[in-house]
């Protein structure tokens, strides 16, 4: 066990080490790092009240650590500096540390160096967490040891000393995690490909980029998913040695998974038909079919079956809160983009009650206002983009024969109340925001809390 992470053991022993970022996946490896020998500085622009419990568990430990606004200012001298996953590589503070010679580094790739089991990879614009999670429920269900992590779950650097060769570890990669990215991952998958966190990337190209490094270093012969239907990811196999599967909604094929006459197949053999499934849209059924794709050489058609009839979903992914008066409310926080929104749209087969707008990641709205007009009764416009939404969808109905009734709100609290003036029984209303949650949450999840508390407590008023 755990015989690839000796080689980091002797690496990291003694040696002067950053951590920048004391977030969820940081704290468990600032932890592991002590427990190494290694003298560790843990950097972030919280205060010392704002960590509470954990700064003082990392003073008793003796880390170092360096806080506050201008925290980046102290990053020198280090031997090795692992950053947080949405920091670019070509942050002036990392440059400077590469001048001197530092070895600059992630948890992620870390793990993935030193992972000694067999590493599924999911990436992509939309759908990423529940495919990864049915890959995951599939290889349970065929008998292995396996491990869920990367941007979600829990991190699993800690594990690895437990990890074997016969383990199976299912990981959903970001494009902040793969901008960085140069160990092979053993099977690789990119659900779909369109416009996302360009806040962050300089632009469409260069997020691109960081997605193909989740297949750009695998070794000969490694598997490669890609979603036929997406015209970015459908020719990503002409500059790669990978065996390369595809999955399709729209056509059968021979090498991959695909949907025909309402059935779900994978290389020509039946493994469930579309009404057997719990999950609702298409969306759900391109994340079975590309698990499918991604688990056909370690489990069987059977196991496969058992996850798409009986998985019922992750939460803040359409997921059911409460029916209030007819009426039922959805939680869809995880939709932090307008093709995620719409996808969730499509999947009610009726005209919806959205409510959207967040943070704002500098991608364009035209997209939503365009595929989700015809799937939404009434919006209810939240967050930094707000403004730009309601400018979008104007603009579309100019185009369209009816004009989309629209409320501009505050906050969550006044758009689930606005949602319950204005709907009538036999109504859905869904939080599928389009957006990051930043400007008023700290991440999806929270958002989707909040949301659910919300209409709960508003669910207990109404008896």
């Amino acid at each position: 066990m755990g015989i690839k992470f000796d080689e980091f053991k002797r690496f990291i022993n003694g040696k002067s080490t950053a951590v920048v970022g004391i977030g969820v996946s940081n704290i468990p490896l600032i932890r592991s790092l002590v427990d190494l020998g290694a003298t560790v500085s843990a950097f972030d622009k919280k205060n010392e009240e704002e960590l509470g419990t954990i700064g003082e568990e990392f003073k008793a430990l003796g880390v170092k650590l360096v806080l506050g606004e201008n925290y980046l200012e102290k990053l020198t001298g280090f031997q090795v500096v692992f950053k947080t996953p949405s920091m670019r590589i070509d942050h002036p503070a990392l440059l400077k540390c590469k001048e001197e010679g530092t070895y600059i580094t992630s948890e992620m790739e870390e793990f993935v160096k030193y992972c000694p089991g067999k590493i599924f990879g999911v990436t992509g614009s939309d759908g990423k967490t529940t495919t990864t999670t049915m890959i995951y429920n599939i290889l349970k269900e065929a008998g292995y040891k396996t491990w869920v992590g990367g941007n979600i779950g829990t991190p699993l650097f800690s594990n690895l000393e437990e990890m074997t060769i016969n383990d199976k570890i299912v990981l959903e990669l970001s494009s902040f995690q793969l901008m960085t990215m140069k160990q092979p991952i053993d099977a690789a998958l990119i659900t779909n490909i369109t416009p996302n966190h360009l806040d962050v990337h300089k632009d469409m190209r260069e997020y691109k980029e960081a997605k193909e490094n989740i297949y750009k270093y695998q070794t000969k012969g490694s598997l490669l998913v890609l979603n036929k239907d997406n015209a970015i990811t459908d020719v990503m196999d002409r500059n790669t040695g990978s065996y390369v599967r595809k999955f399709s909604v729209k056509e059968k094929i021979a090498e991959g998974s695909y949907f025909e006459n309402n059935n779900l197949y994978v290389y020509g053999k039946k493994v469930c038909e579309k009404k057997e499934v719990k999950l609702k849209g298409m969306h759900n059924v391109e994340n079975l079919l590309a698990a499918f794709s991604m688990t056909y050489d370690d489990a069987s058609i059977d196991a496969m079956r058992e996850v798409a009839i009986n998985f019922r979903g992750v939460e803040h992914r359409s997921e059911f809160v409460a029916e209030i008066n007819g009426v039922e409310y959805y939680n869809d926080s995880i939709a932090s983009s307008p093709t995620r929104t719409i996808a969730g749209l499509k999947a009610f087969e009726k005209q919806v009650i959205l409510i959207a707008g967040g943070y704002d990641k500098k991608i364009p709205f035209e997209a939503l206002s365009e595929g989700g007009y015809p799937y939404i009764k009434k919006l209810i416009l939240l967050g930094a983009t707000k403004e730009k939404i309601k400018e979008a969808f104007e603009k579309e109905s100019k185009t369209q024969e009816r004009r989309i009734d629209t409320y501009v709100v505050e906050n969550l609290d006044e758009a689930v109340i606005k949602a319950g003036e204005i709907s009538e029984e036999g109504d859905i209303v869904t939080l599928s925001p389009a957006c990051a949650s930043f400007d008023q949450f700290v991440n999806f999840e929270m958002r989707g809390l909040k949301y659910k508390e919300i209409v709960n407590d508003m669910a207990e008023k109404s008896f």
